[in-house]
């Protein structure tokens, strides 16, 4: 709620510093004061007094500023995301990164374990496992043809 008042608010001072800056009148930075025909001018042109539109856009601007400045900040402690009220939208939960298991892996059911010899055989440390074979697949079984009905 508090929000959206803000942003109608900042809204509304940004049309009013549109409207304050466009009715005001030019300084005198016309192209004849590029090539010198403004001699007597300042270099920015005729020093004027504050009129109520100068003052008018200075203090805008001021709000204009503060105003961003402060959407800025209510805005980053809203919803972190724009799908974060859809539901089944939630991202994956972030794992940890773990440190690898120094043990193999365990056989899936498409290998076979390796055959005992009855011999055993030594392997230095760190060193990766055999690899596994995989079981043949089994044959399918001969079936006679059905005969033909008449």
């Amino acid at each position: 709620m508090l929000y959206w008042l803000l942003v109608t608010l900042y809204v509304v001072v940004c049309l009013l510093l549109l409207l304050a800056v466009l009715l005001q009148q030019g300084k005198g930075g016309d192209i004849a004061s590029a090539f010198g025909g403004g001699g007597g001018q300042a270099a920015f042109g005729a020093r004027q007094g504050a009129t109520v539109l100068t003052k008018a856009s200075a203090i805008l601007g001021g709000l204009f500023m503060l105003g961003a400045l402060g959407l800025a900040i209510v805005g980053t402690r809203g919803p972190s995301s724009v799908m974060s009220g859809v539901p089944g939208a939630a991202p994956a939960p972030v794992v940890p990164a773990t440190k690898a298991p120094s043990a193999p892996a365990a056989p899936t059911a498409t290998t076979s374990p390796a055959p005992a010899t009855g011999t055993a055989t030594s392997q230095p440390a760190g060193a990766a496992p055999a690899p596994a074979t995989l079981a043949p697949a089994p044959a399918a079984p001969a079936t006679a043809p059905e005969p033909k009905k008449q």
